[in-house]
């Protein structure tokens, strides 16, 4: 393949296109709410489609799902076609496959709770350090115990026997603590609610399963349907993360090819970053920094270019910038920072453009051949190919029975892992404890002579010692002679009684009768 194959973006003073063989080199699409970033979005991802490269999208409005029905003619579609010189302009569908994490609009998708990772899942559940301590203890004791973390469940079971060793553990590991293993069980509830369930288990999704081809050559465009994932944010974040992470971990190196193994478009980019501790920041940039040599090209889209950290922004060579608005300061550093990423263009201002665009409307800066980036240009964006807006949920159900993965992860599995296996341990446990409970029970019988009393006798529980067996038997033997004693005590005093009456009464008369 030619080094000069590119995609078509749209027209300055000339065609704007992003060569293929540098499309690995990152980007970053921004803009104000309602400017085409989306648009722009769009018609990158047909372009790389068209070129045999997979992409993988989150469609947050559900806008995108649009690429998967041919678009139909408008007239301001075809008047943008033609002042842009867009002779080929044509209208396409193209293939795609519909993913979601609920499994609503799409095939779920599905993870390990071992592959997300203590770190990833301690950002998941806003745990402290502390708690992200404990955490990492409790994969720990999984690892050297053999124990499967497949789903939430594995993982609050997990949990419970961490709280239950605690003591032993702590001695070995550090200080774990009955609170901060409660901490946890609380945020994984509120995983749960927040739709985490679907999201751990069986089966896992496979990488491949997204770097789909046709046989006519084209790559698949994977749309993850976002809108309702989008009300769980944090969730939404760690899942792309941990996508783009397994990505890098399981990808060989290939260098520079001649185009990108898979495009990943990580929408709403801000949402990664928001608050986002220091380990989690330095994740995210090694990743981008190294999945590059993998094949893969990582494009942010936000609204706010201030919303990347600059040790990510600085390795986005491809940009896209439609129109920021500049009322507050901070807006108006956003533009100044935005200008300030561009190479600059001796015929207009930069920062003062930024704010002037109308929609369908960027500045437009690429890599060039060597790598450099080219000099910012006012551009005109190309129509999109396929549909501008949404599919009905009929033709969303018709697309996804096409699907060359239908069936794979539809139906979920559950098979042994911590849970279960933490549970048959528990019930092996008691069953011993009953076991040993019975067999003292025998030998206290024995010890008697094979005769046993019923406990209300004073037979003993045969839950304590043998030495305390003994003792209790001696003391309740020495009761029950003791009742004993007692009462032919009391039959002879009262016999005596009687007798010595009659005797002091049969002595007394005879006195009487001497007087």
């Amino acid at each position: 393949m030619s080094e000069e194959e590119t995609v078509f973006i749209g027209k300055s003073t000339k065609r704007e296109e992003l060569r293929l063989k540098l499309a690995n080199r990152h980007g970053l699409i921004t803009g104000a709410t309602g400017t085409g970033k989306t648009v722009s979005l769009q018609i990158l991802a047909e372009g790389f489609s068209e070129n045999g490269v997979p992409v993988f999208c989150a469609d947050v409005k559900g806008d995108l799902s649009g690429v998967a029905e041919s678009g139909v003619s408008k007239d301001f579609l075809e008047e943008r076609a033609k002042k842009i010189d867009f002779n080929d302009y044509d209208y396409e569908a193209f293939p795609t496959i519909f993913w979601d994490l609920f499994g609503e609009q799409g095939h779920p998708i599905r993870t390990t709770v071992s592959e997300m990772g203590p770190l990833l899942l301690a950002r998941l559940m806003d745990l402290n350090d502390t708690q992200e301590g404990v955490l990492n203890i409790a994969f720990r004791v999984a690892d050297e115990e053999g124990l499967l973390l497949l789903d939430l469940k594995d993982l609050r079971a997990l949990m419970s026997h961490v709280g239950e060793r605690a003591k032993e553990l702590s001695t070995e590991y550090g200080n774990v603590s009955t609170a901060s293993v409660g901490a946890i069980q609380r945020s994984l509830l509120v995983l749960e609610e927040q739709g985490g369930e679907n999201f751990f288990g069986e089966p896992a999704l496979e990488i491949a399963d997204l770097m789909r081809t046709t046989r006519q050559g084209q790559g698949y465009i994977n749309v993850l349907a976002a809108d309702k994932l989008m009300q769980s944010p944090r969730l939404y974040a760690t899942f792309l993360l941990w996508l783009l992470s397994e990505l890098f971990e399981e990808l060989p190196e290939v260098g520079d090819p001649d185009k990108p193994k898979l495009v990943f478009f990580f929408d709403e980019a801000h949402l990664l970053f928001d608050e986002a501790p220091k380990a989690l920041i330095e994740k995210v940039e090694q990743v981008v920094r190294l999945i590059r040599s993998k094949g893969i090209g990582v494009y942010f889209v936000t609204q706010n270019p201030l919303d990347v950290p600059d040790s990510v922004s600085s390795q986005l060579g491809n940009r896209v910038q439609h129109a920021l608005r500049a009322f507050t300061p901070r807006e108006q550093r956003a533009v100044k920072a935005a200008a300030e990423t561009f190479r600059p263009n001796p015929d207009f201002k930069t920062e003062t453009v930024i704010m002037e665009l109308g929609v369908g409307e960027a500045l437009v800066s690429t890599l060039e051949k060597k790598g450099h980036p080219s000099v910012v240009q006012r551009t005109l964006v190309r129509p999109p190919s396929s549909r501008l807006g949404p599919l009905t949920k009929a033709e969303r159900k018709d697309v996804i029975k096409e699907s060359p993965v239908l069936g794979v992860y539809d139906k979920g599995v559950d098979r042994e892992s911590a849970y279960e296996t933490l549970q048959k341990r528990a019930k092996a446990k008691t069953e011993q404890e009953e076991k040993q409970r019975e067999q003292e029970s025998e030998e206290q019988t024995e010890s008697r002579g094979g005769f046993s009393l019923p406990d209300w006798i004073g037979g003993g529980s045969s839950s304590n010692s043998g030495t305390s067996k003994k003792r209790t038997t001696r003391k309740s033997s020495s009761r029950r002679q003791s009742t004993t004693e007692a009462l032919t005590k009391s039959v002879a005093r009262s016999m005596g009684t009687a007798l010595g009456r009659a005797l002091v009464r049969g002595i007394l008369g005879s006195l009487k009768k001497g007087f």
